[in-house]
């Protein structure tokens, strides 16, 4: 068995146990048989492997795999981890799969293209995650794209969040106490202090985020319902891959797909419906419909005749 390959053996396995349970001879024919296998040139999987990869798909993403026994042999996942960490586990296993894939094949750039535009920052994610996890106090320069200022911060850090691509890190600047957001991609000159600080915050960043688009500052802002109406086109595809977890199908017609969502009507949400044109309209609430009419209107004068 190739040493490389375990973790393509881990995905595969907890996706056909997510599907119903199966029994030893069923795990192997299907692992046998799918494409993974069949391009790596495996042609056998034992009990023994699969009991050992049984223990470490435990071990590295806390999910339990049992066997029935008593006269039903079939292999089952008796227990998951908490919502966040099966999130976590699911983008994991999606890396693993796409990395696994490039390292059979190194031939894998005359057919997988991947996006040209790559984020910036990310150079400094695990210093980031060292100092949050050992409460280290960070000091960096970071640049301000609207005042093109660079400013000198010193912070608590206390979480990493993705948003479209970037990751942000979320800090308690000294200088004001305030919680704020710093794009990574804007970071210069990072020092991971050796002293750690005291202070004992609780927040909770996955309530704090439930109803958040993006990272802007959410504390001027109630959350809110927010009614769209999509073409039936474009209604499809944010069906299918939705751009809110609180995204509800409310109603559906010939022309149109309609969708509510419940969440603070920020400016990172607006630029997102902004981005389909006329494919989406927002019709509730009325503050945010002002609000994109008057982007409209300001783009439209930026366009007219000199």
């Amino acid at each position: 068995m190739k040493k490389d390959f375990y973790l393509t053996r881990y995905a595969l396995i907890i996706k056909r146990l997510e599907n119903a349970p199966a029994t030893y001879l069923q795990l192997e024919d299907y692992l046998l048989n799918s494409f993974e296998f069949q391009d790596a040139g495996i042609k056998s999987y034992s009990i023994r492997t699969l009991q050992r990869d049984i223990r470490e798909i435990s071990d590295l993403f806390n999910l339990s795999i049992h066997n029935k026994k008593k006269g039903d042999n079939r292999y089952y996942i008796e227990s998951r981890p908490i919502m966040e960490v099966d999130e976590y586990n699911q983008k994991l296993l999606e890396s693993f799969q796409v990395s696994n894939a490039l390292n059979l094949h190194p031939d894998f750039s005359d057919f997988i293209f991947f996006e040209t535009r790559k984020p910036t920052g990310v150079e400094h994610f695990y210093d980031l995650f060292f100092a949050i996890r050992n409460k280290r106090v960070v000091t960096f320069e970071h640049y301000n794209y609207k005042n093109k200022l660079m400013t000198s911060r010193k912070v608590h850090p206390l979480a990493l969040k993705e948003s479209k691509d970037r990751w942000y890190l979320i800090a308690i600047d000294t200088k004001d106490k305030m919680l704020k957001s710093f794009g990574l991609d804007r970071i210069n000159y990072l020092d991971v202090l050796k002293n750690k600080f005291r202070e004992k915050y609780n927040y909770n960043f996955r309530e704090h985020f439930k109803n958040a688009f993006g990272v802007m500052n959410l504390t001027e802002q109630k959350p809110q319902r927010i009614l769209i109406r999509c073409s039936r086109h474009q209604g499809e595809y944010i069906k299918s891959f939705p751009l809110h977890q609180s995204q509800q199908e409310t109603k559906e017609t010939p022309e149109y797909l309609f969708f509510q969502f419940f969440l603070h009507p920020t400016y990172d949400f607006m630029q997102e419906i902004l981005s389909y044109g006329k494919e989406v309209t927002v019709l509730e609430p009325k503050c945010l419909v002002d609000d994109i009419r008057n982007h409209l209107l300001e783009s439209l004068n930026g366009y007219s005749e000199s």
